[in-house]
């Protein structure tokens, strides 16, 4: 984990909270990409084979994965970046890489949806497996690298020769499994899904944005778009449409899962030679 003093801040950790707390007011009507993967997340819990009653939940933009989890009959402590959001829930306000709690105090963390603007994401799954308690699991899901490939296109066009970096930068699949290795988790899977959402204009989809708490949090703004810009950046939105006039932009999901190491559990296998599905591997325990 990179030293506080040193960690270079991507994202700007006051407006990221911000955007969070923002956001809770009109969530309902923009919560979409946390409901599916909030979803995917309790679905892939479903098929462990143990009890795990101890739950640090992550990311809580509404009530409902505190109380989908305790309908399951387990014990639930919240955190999230955002204060307002943290309060709601009765947690405590704290970003993923600076998580207040002590070492080996739950059998499950379930991250949904945040990790994609943390500054240190190999800090804060290593935090993720020292909470854990020995042989617990780990879950997580956010956007991806290749989310936003419509709205980012718009936008290069648009800007011309000197264009900002409105959308954040974005980890892939691939590089979300080797941060779950390095960090130490045992039985690491990364896997993905595409969610096409499609819009009848540029706007619709900036407004949803700014809804979910997904607006721009780098530290290092870009210039605000002016008129003219988003006036260019919405005729090549627009110009991407399908016949019916809707344009079609991805989210490109990424699901991370992890054990804490235990003496209980297989030796792991060669490198590379694995073949066992998410499914698979979750099934496996118990």
């Amino acid at each position: 984990m990179t030293a506080p003093e040193t960690r270079p801040d991507i994202f700007d950790r006051a407006l990221r909270a911000r955007h969070r707390d923002r956001m809770l007011g009109a969530f309902a009507d923009h919560d979409f990409l946390h409901r599916a993967m909030l979803d995917e997340l309790l679905e892939r819990l479903a098929d462990v084979q143990r009890d795990l009653p101890e739950v640090l939940l992550v990311g809580c933009p509404d009530g409902s994965a505190k109380a989908a989890l305790e309908a399951m009959g387990k014990r639930v402590a919240c955190a999230d970046p955002g204060f307002l959001a943290a309060q709601r829930v009765g947690g405590v306000q704290a970003d993923e890489d600076a998580l207040p709690f002590a070492d080996n105090s739950f059998d499950l963390v379930i991250a949904c949806g945040t990790l994609d603007s943390v500054n240190d994401l190999p800090g804060a799954l290593i935090l993720m497996r020292r909470v854990l308690r020995p042989d617990g699991l780990m879950l997580a899901a956010f956007a991806g690298a290749g989310s936003l490939a419509r709205l980012k296109s718009a936008l290069l066009a648009a800007e011309g020769d000197r264009p900002g970096q409105h959308v954040h930068p974005q980890v892939d699949v691939r590089s979300a499994g080797d941060l779950l290795s390095r960090a130490g988790f045992a039985m690491p899977v990364a896997d993905g899904e595409t969610l096409n959402i499609r819009y009848g204009d540029i706007v619709r989809l900036m407004h949803d944005l700014r809804g979910m708490g997904a607006g721009n949090a780098l530290a290092t703004r870009p210039p605000a778009l002016s008129r003219d810009v988003l006036m260019r950046a919405a005729a090549h939105f627009a110009n991407a449409a399908d016949p019916d006039g809707r344009t079609a932009e991805q989210m490109a999901l990424i699901y991370l899962s992890g054990w804490k190491p235990d003496a209980s559990q297989a030796a792991p296998a060669r490198r590379g030679s694995a073949t066992v599905s998410l499914a698979a591997a979750l099934k496996g325990k118990d």
